[in-house]
């Protein structure tokens, strides 16, 4: 089986229309060149602006205009969407939600997905990262089957977790979604390294939509958005392009078999005893 998948890069607004704007050409051009996946990045809906201005213009889940509307590109491009994550706010809730959502080409959302892993880091980049101040953290791994195929979630920080995706392989993902907006420090030390070591350790594909450039409030990410083989060969790579674009590639599937066959480590859960 092949699938052809595109994975989007933007710079992230601090307005959820205009995000939404970017969004919806560059989904209408990856349907046009035969993307049956598209694949958004994190905070697709909202980037780029302080805790307190976050709080104020985060949507309301269950109201949120952007579910609204990538519901509809999906329907409407009749492909399956992978909102990589929306930034909202659940009712009754002190704290935001970093939700991925999963919308399929009836426009009905198949998935939803919590970001787990919290990103509270120093990287040297004169920042303090402290997400768990603002964001309620997810509680269990997703997956979904789209096109016959099952797609691992996960979001950003997640990547350094590689238990997650050994979870996520074992219980039958072929796929996974990495979708970030990664700090520009970190990510030119280890993006490219993780995505190729998580395809490389589970066989599988991984597809990496991601934020890139200078945004509003002085945050800069790291971009180069990716497509990686279950060998950990890179099959597209978006650069440091702030331009909006997407990557596209034909996943053949039958790579994950015979990754997974050649080696095992990946279904393998051997008991280890520290002294």
């Amino acid at each position: 089986m092949t699938l052809r998948v595109a994975a989007l890069q933007f710079c992230g607004a601090a307005h959820v229309a205009d995000n939404l704007s970017i969004i919806s050409a560059l989904v209408a051009d990856a349907a046009k060149s035969g993307a049956q996946w598209v694949c958004l990045p994190e905070c697709s809906n909202l980037m780029g602006t302080g805790a307190k201005a976050l709080h104020a213009r985060a949507e309301t889940a269950d109201n949120a205009l952007s579910v609204k509307m990538l519901s509809e590109l999906a329907r409407q491009h009749e492909i399956t969407l992978f909102a990589g994550s929306l930034l909202l706010r659940d009712a009754g809730a002190d704290k935001l939600v970093n939700r991925s959502f999963v919308f399929g080409p009836d426009g009905r959302c198949y998935a939803q997905y919590d970001k787990i892993h919290m990103f509270d880091a120093d990287v040297g980049d004169g920042v303090r990262y402290a997400e768990s101040d603002h964001f309620n953290a997810g509680q269990k791994a997703v997956t979904v089957t789209m096109n016959d195929i099952v797609a691992g979630l996960s979001i950003c920080y997640d990547i350094r977790f590689p238990h997650l995706y050994r979870t996520l392989a074992q219980a039958g993902a072929s796929v996974l979604m990495t979708p970030a907006a990664f700090t520009y420090k970190s990510g030119e030390a280890h993006w490219h390294i993780l995505q190729r070591a998580r395809a490389i350790e589970t066989g599988s594909f991984v597809i990496a939509a991601a934020q890139v450039g200078t945004h509003e409030d002085g945050r800069q990410t790291y971009g180069h958005a990716l497509i990686v083989s279950p060998g950990g060969n890179i099959l597209a790579d978006g650069g440091a392009d702030t331009s909006p674009h997407f990557i596209i590639a034909d996943l053949d599937l039958a790579e994950v078999t015979r990754a997974r066959q050649a080696i095992t480590a990946w279904k393998h859960n051997p008991a280890i005893l520290v002294d």
